[in-house]
């Protein structure tokens, strides 16, 4: 049972407790409504760092911040771990799995998954990393991979098994590739001394003509020369066909051999059953102007899983963590202006820029007026990164693995605390 209190304040109920749906709860502090937030999770995880999780270079905790902690000053506020199940609009209603919660307001913020565009042998073989979970489990394929090439002496297995492609360049796929190359050049070396580091190959494969695609041109081209740098193989104008946990398919007829595969080529929006009626071909919730999901006025959709159109984003708002803030923000506003019988503000997306880090000292940033790239950029990357995460003593923890793996050159985190191995047979030779 959920076991929330009756108020005399008007009930908003959350789904999410992403970026969008934290920065409402945040701003709902102490306000005249009863705020409950519902997540499957019990803590909000920083998806922009989760890629250093992965290869070693953080704790999946200093990324992590219990939920319960951020509404617990609120006079009002109530989180509950819980799968919601379904929205019933018609008696104004959330199904979870623990149980039924009415609301006078329900806000969507369940944000984004993984598209696979119906490719389900992609799907069933590759690694993706949207969860902590996920991106602890790709860690420890990477080192698993590396501990059975010591135990064959069969070198084609070998290569396969020393052997990542990532696909998709965006933000994710960039720094993952950046990231993964500095281990080879600088941590594996020392792990692995009888291994030849040379037969480890990193293939970023993009189905554009250009990486980071999203940010401008002289961007782009940087960060390509910085991962060619790193010795990352790019393949871009390379769409992916197939993936069968052994052999690469590609439409141009590249062909890769290998026993991990990241998958960062695409995402689609996460809903609720219960409005599909509303979504669009991106399974995005269709909402105006104000959040509000088209058709109601007491549904609102926030973030990633959100399609607000206009004339300067025909797709929607770009999937990104600012938009989400925003967004809450305003939402927090609006719903007070709501009780109020005011009209309501419309959203206007302020673009702050973006930006994507390669590596030590590499690093590319698009301001609205401004671009650069290199040392700079990267100083920029990590304090905007810093100054966004969520507690002091997260702030503390990761600016001070950041210090020792800029001094030391090293990624300490790189253990295997839960294997992970796909159901696969691995060849080894022990003669």
């Amino acid at each position: 049972m959920l076991n929330i209190p009756d108020s005399n304040n008007p009930r908003v109920v959350i789904i999410g407790g992403g970026f969008a749906g934290v920065s409402l709860a945040r701003k709902l502090k102490n306000k005249n409504f009863q705020v409950v937030l519902l997540d499957k999770h019990n803590y909000h995880n920083f998806q922009p760092l989760m890629y250093q999780v992965a290869t070693g270079g953080l704790e999946s905790g200093t990324i992590a911040y219990p939920i319960r902690k951020i509404v617990k000053e609120h006079k009002e506020a109530f989180f509950r771990m819980a799968l919601v199940e379904e929205i019933d609009t018609e008696n104004k209603k959330v199904l979870t799995d623990i149980g039924t919660i009415y609301y006078d307001y329900v806000v969507i913020a369940t944000g984004s998954t993984n598209n696979y565009f119906g490719n389900k042998e992609i799907e069933k073989n590759s690694m993706v990393m949207k969860t902590i979970p996920e991106a602890l489990n790709i860690r420890s394929l990477i080192l698993e991979n590396f501990e059975l090439a010591l135990q064959t002496n069969n070198m084609e297995e070998r290569k396969t098994l020393m052997n990542f492609v990532i696909v998709g360049a965006g933000p994710t796929g960039v720094e993952l590739a950046g990231a993964l190359a500095e281990m080879k050049n600088a941590v594996f070396p020392k792990d692995y001394p009888d291994l030849d580091l040379s037969m480890m190959e990193i293939n970023l494969i993009q189905g554009g003509e250009r990486i980071l695609d999203a940010m401008t041109k002289k961007s782009s081209k940087a960060a390509e020369k910085f991962l060619k740098e790193l010795g990352v193989k790019i393949h871009l104008n390379t769409i992916v066909t197939n993936y069968d946990g052994v052999t690469i398919e590609t439409k141009g007829g590249l062909s890769i051999k290998t026993q991990a595969v990241i998958w960062s080529a695409g995402v689609k929006g996460a809903p609720v059953d219960g409005i599909s009626q509303t979504l669009d071909r991106a399974t995005r919730i269709k909402v105006n102007e104000f959040n509000q999901v088209e058709g109601f006025t007491d549904i609102f959709a926030l973030g990633d899983v959100a399609a607000m159109y206009g004339e300067k984003y025909q797709y929607g708002h770009p999937m990104m963590a600012q938009p989400a803030i925003q967004q809450g923000a305003l939402l927090a506003e609006n719903l007070e202006r709501l009780e109020k019988k005011q009209s309501l503000k419309k959203f206007v997306y302020n673009d702050k820029g973006s930006m994507a880090t390669i590596g030590r000292n590499k690093a590319v940033v698009d301001l609205p007026k401004l671009h650069f790239n290199g040392v700079f950029a990267w100083f920029v990357w990590m304090f905007v990164h810093l100054f966004s995460l969520i507690g002091f003593k997260n702030k503390a923890l990761v600016f001070w693995s950041w210090v020792y793996n800029y001094f030391v050159f090293d990624r300490e985190s790189r253990v295997i605390i839960r294997p992970y191995r796909k159901n696969r047979d691995i060849k080894t030779d022990d003669n």
